[in-house]
């Protein structure tokens, strides 16, 4: 809570600066600011919804029980598109594997996961796509899906 209230009390300040340098400038800038945020909100609370909805429909023992030790590159496979399909923030991330490990899942199972949680968009993929170009997107999020595969059988070789 204090690293937003030093951030937003940075940007207040500076955009005082700035509004005291030059209004114009300043009265255009907070403009175009608010119009770029009113375009992204939208995908930004679907976004929100999926997450929710994801959060009380994929719950760990579902997804131990789809991804255990036993499952082998199958599991790393599904757990690889469960997390793409997925969009959970890291500091849900991290708990969860723990629990899944505790419950039984596979180390490169939930390793797979979780990169591929926090790597790859499928869901913002749209959103995505508006920021930075459909090419970028399609190849950012292949490359992750790719490098989350390749994680988890480097973890497999190493633990195994």
């Amino acid at each position: 809570m204090i690293n937003g209230l030093i951030l937003y009390g940075t940007a207040f300040i500076l955009t005082g600066i700035s509004y005291s340098k030059d209004r114009e400038k300043t009265k255009e800038a907070i403009k175009k600011a608010w119009k770029m945020f009113s375009n992204i909100m939208p995908d930004v609370l679907a976004i929100m919804l999926f997450v929710g909805l994801s959060l009380s429909i994929l719950t760990p023992d579902l997804i131990s029980s789809v991804v255990g030790k036993e499952s082998g590159l199958m599991g790393i496979i599904y757990s690889t598109v469960i997390g793409s399909v997925s969009l959970i923030p890291s500091f849900v991330v991290f708990p969860l594997g723990g629990t899944l490990v505790e419950n039984g899942a596979g180390l490169p199972q939930v390793a797979a996961l979780m990169a591929s949680f926090m790597a790859v968009g499928i869901v913002t993929l749209p959103m995505e796509q508006k920021v930075f170009g459909r090419s970028f997107a399609l190849a950012r999020n292949g490359a992750a899906v790719v490098m989350s595969i390749l994680f988890a059988v480097l973890i497999w070789m190493v633990m195994v």
